[in-house]
């Protein structure tokens, strides 16, 4: 059975990771994007990451130009506006792509094991989010509107399974 952690995926600095270094956590994986109507969901995102962190959790964000350019920037220019602005300290990683034929193969298992409405695997916008168990398995999608906060007795759930 597949899992996060065989995937690894470049970092927001260049450098691989395996995601592996992420299980036993909670997980929850979202692209991401610096200029959409969506963006300020960072504060809520950090703020679970900081609220249950110590408990197992962590967010993994994923910048992507997909969705009507709202990802325009480098590397560098990403990381110092989710720092500057929302104080982001959750791990970044590089600009990937969710969709299409050239989709990071993390985001290609994701989409199948996590089905959006309907059955449908397409991405539909930015911060889409994914919520991981502890044993690496997809359990929940949510949508781009649904905000972190909401997340927290999701999250809370599967820090209390094995």
């Amino acid at each position: 059975m597949t899992s996060i952690g065989d995937f690894s995926a470049k970092a927001i600095d260049g450098h691989e990771v395996p995601l592996s270094e992420f299980e036993g956590k909670v997980l929850l994986v979202v692209n991401t994007a610096s200029k959409c109507g969506f963006t300020p969901q960072y504060e809520g995102l950090e703020a679970l990451h900081k609220k249950y962190g110590p408990e197992g959790f962590a967010v993994l964000g994923f910048p992507c130009n997909q969705f009507g350019a709202q990802e325009p920037g480098d590397a560098t220019e990403i990381a110092n506006f989710c720092k500057l602005t929302y104080d982001v300290d959750f791990p970044l990683f590089a600009k990937v792509e969710v969709n299409g034929d050239k989709a990071h193969p993390l985001f290609q298992w994701l989409k199948k094991a996590a089905p959006g409405l309907l059955g449908s695997e397409a991405i539909k916008w930015n911060f889409t989010k994914f919520l991981i168990d502890r044993r690496g398995q997809p359990q929940e999608r949510f949508a781009p509107a649904t905000k972190p906060e909401a997340l927290g007795p999701q999250i809370e759930k599967l820090l209390k399974q094995p």
